[in-house]
């Protein structure tokens, strides 16, 4: 079923990131960590149906959407950046296989926070966000998604990663067996990751490497 929600708030919380308020079609709703098809309710755009999380808690009076913006791409994000208040969206019904089972690790690249977001203010609203850690992989610092967000949440039970540069603060790489010891990834729990398919793939095999179940490992695919 399509829905048509309007815009309420748009605004950009890093470089290439916006974050969207909207209001909530009337009985709408889903799980933390689940997404629906999104497109701009314009001419040329309705048929254009893009996947996104929603960052809001499923009892909030509204929806939020936090959408990275790739200008390369399709131009259905870079197209977002250009709406406006009073703007209208359509959405589908929620749909995915991300949600939350039972404390463990949950491991992300750059987008791929976005699912997690609702889960960990879901688990903090609950007051359930001990004994869960965060592993999460960016190109730079200033891509970092809700960075004071997430140590404020996890704390110690945070551990950022840059790829693409060098500081005192950060891990420097990739996520991978190393880093994922380093930090002591309990492979009898729940392991939770979404990011790039590349990186999914080699992250899958190093969890593997290190005994965890496939049972235990929750993703889209």
């Amino acid at each position: 079923m399509e829905h048509t929600i309007t815009i309420k708030k748009i605004e950009h919380i890093n470089h290439n990131v916006v974050h969207l308020v909207t209001d909530k079609p009337k009985n709408y709703t889903f799980t933390p960590g689940q997404a629906t098809e999104v497109s701009i309710n314009k001419n040329g755009w309705e048929t254009k149906k893009r996947p996104f999380t929603f960052t809001s808690l499923p009892n909030d009076d509204e929806l939020e959407f936090t959408i990275k913006i790739y200008p390369s791409h399709d131009g259905v994000t870079e197209q977002i950046e250009t709406l406006k208040v009073s703007d209208q969206l359509l959405i589908g019904d929620p749909w995915g296989a991300i949600n939350y089972i039972g404390k463990g690790a949950f491991i992300a690249g750059g987008a791929g926070i976005t699912p997690f977001i609702s889960i960990l203010k879901d688990l903090k609203y609950k007051d359930q966000l001990e004994g869960n850690q965060l592993f999460f992989s960016n190109h730079k610092e200033k891509d970092i998604i809700y960075k004071n967000n997430l140590e404020a949440w996890l704390g110690s039970n945070l551990h950022l990663t840059l790829s693409n540069e060098e500081t005192e603060d950060y891990d420097n790489g990739h996520i991978d067996e190393n880093l994922l010891k380093k930090y002591n990834l309990d492979t009898t729990k729940q392991v939770y990751l979404c990011g790039p398919p590349p990186m999914m793939d080699a992250i899958k095999s190093d969890l593997w490497r290190m005994g965890l179940s496939k049972d235990l490992l929750v993703t889209e695919d």
